[in-house]
């Protein structure tokens, strides 16, 4: 097992945030993630001849970020807002990797001389697929794009149920060049497993984890829920104690947004076993502090990272990027996502594909799997700009962006700078000469920053959006 590295830690330390409790109530409003900008909310229906100009006029000099969307699960986890198939027909998958390969023809038309130096499954859950069914998909990437062979700079990654996981599968996972997981544990606790009907024991994610290390996996990230079913501070602290125990390099600690009018089957959660806002923010508190303590660089909107972690390097080396799977390193990649409900991300606009299964079967086999975008406007451009380096970098170069844009940034933005004068005041900016930089503290709090500078948001219910924290 590994332990903290102490000049790691020592660096983290220069960086830990204090929990200012007052701002976080008064920021604590609904709003975006920011893993775009725009947000999907605001992509219309495109048509076919528009969706293939936009496929072919991203950067083909630009290496890819490949993901693929694999929606079956086994389980059903009733927390869950993910486009997923629950399902324990293994067949739907065969005919499910037919119409990827179809969809694989069509994208390598421009995109086949691309090198993919990181690759992505999400879901639903990968895992779901049989042997045979993951060879095969491998080999089909393998067959109509140039997968990175270096095994130090491709970052391959894959989003693993412990449950339906086996030792094996991730033998043939690595073998296939795959360096990188991505464990779902949400909370150790019994009694809120068993409320959002996901059982998964402590031994059954350390042992998968050791297996992990063993095989050679380089990373290992944690995914978490607070604001769950009869979550407590005491019993979260319980589970971020057999979290650091387990020493994963990044954790994704999400908060739950309880929308069952949008996703039924948060329906079966009983409302009243949620915790209550306080102490919702409380156990964010002391998962913030916890896992600080324990040598954990806390990166932003949701995520933290031991020190020596790519991902932290890349927050220090200024290489850090936001895309549909969160943050990530390599911010020169474009994005191209392949399966239902997939979001490519290509030059100044975005693509996405049927989100029901059916549909999108058929559409692939039509010629058009992508169904909606969004192409930006050069004002979605500058303030795009703005959004993303404050996410990833925590700053903004206003001479930068008069180069890059023609524009004056003061003048460009003098609506928002009177609140930008107030974040300043509240502690969370500091309005340099030529920089907007972001405090510490303001980490914390990099959505509602962000939000100053959306301009789609008036257009968009606050309704559709959960709380910042």
């Amino acid at each position: 097992m590994k332990g903290p590295n102490s000049s790691a830690v020592t660096a983290c330390s220069e960086h830990r945030i204090a929990w200012p409790q007052d701002l976080i109530r008064r920021y604590n409003v609904s709003g975006p993630r920011y893993t775009s900008y725009p947000t999907a909310l605001s992509f219309r229906d495109l048509s076919p001849d528009e969706a293939a100009r936009i496929m072919g006029h991203s950067d083909p000099t630009a290496p890819l970020s490949l993901y693929v969307h694999i929606p079956f699960c086994r389980h059903l986890c009733y927390y869950c807002a993910c486009n997923k198939v629950v399902t324990r027909d293994h067949s739907r998958a065969d005919a499910y990797l037919d119409a990827l390969e179809e969809e694989m023809q069509l994208a390598a038309t421009w995109h086949r001389q691309r090198p993919v130096t990181q690759l992505h499954w999400g879901g639903g859950t990968p895992t779901f697929l049989t042997d045979a069914q993951t060879d095969r998909l491998c080999d089909l990437l393998e067959q109509y794009f140039d997968l990175d062979a270096d095994p130090e700079r491709r970052e391959f990654s894959i989003e693993v149920d412990p449950r339906v996981t086996s030792v094996d599968r991730l033998e043939q996972l690595y073998k296939r060049g795959f360096n990188r997981l991505s464990l779902g544990v949400q909370d150790f606790n019994l009694e809120t497993q068993e409320a959002v009907h996901r059982i998964q024991p402590f031994g059954m994610v350390s042992d998968l984890v050791d297996a992990a290390r063993e095989i050679g996996y380089r990373s290992i990230n944690f995914d978490l829920i607070y604001g769950l079913p009869l979550q407590t501070v005491k019993r979260f602290h319980a589970t971020l104690e057999k979290v650091i125990a387990l020493r994963p390099d990044r954790i994704a600690c999400y908060s739950y947004a309880h929308l069952p009018s949008r996703f039924s089957p948060q329906r079966r959660l009983i409302t009243s076993d949620l915790p209550e806002a306080e102490t919702k923010l409380s156990i964010l508190q002391d998962t913030v502090n916890t896992l600080q303590d324990a040598g954990y660089f806390y990166i932003g909107m949701d995520h933290f990272a031991l020190p020596e972690d790519e991902l932290a390097k890349a927050w220090h080396d200024g290489s850090l990027q936001r895309n549909f799977q969160g943050y990530s390193t390599q911010a020169e990649t474009e994005l191209l996502a392949l399966g239902v409900s997939a979001i490519s991300q290509l030059g100044n606009a975005y693509l996405q594909n049927h989100k029901d299964l059916g549909d999108y079967q058929a559409s692939v086999e039509a010629g058009t799997p992508a169904v909606r975008g969004y192409q930006m406007t050069r004002d979605d451009e500058i303030r795009r700009h703005v959004i993303m380096r404050l996410a990833c970098q925590n700053a903004v170069q206003l001479s930068e962006m008069e180069r890059l844009f023609g524009i004056n940034v003061r003048l460009y933005f003098a609506r928002e700078w009177p609140v930008l004068l107030e974040l300043e005041s509240d502690g969370l900016l500091k309005l340099e000469t030529d920089h907007i930089r972001v405090t510490d503290i303001g980490r914390l709090l990099l959505r509602p920053i962000c939000m100053v500078f959306d301009a789609h948001l008036s257009d968009t219910p606050s309704n559709r959006f959960s709380r910042v924290m």
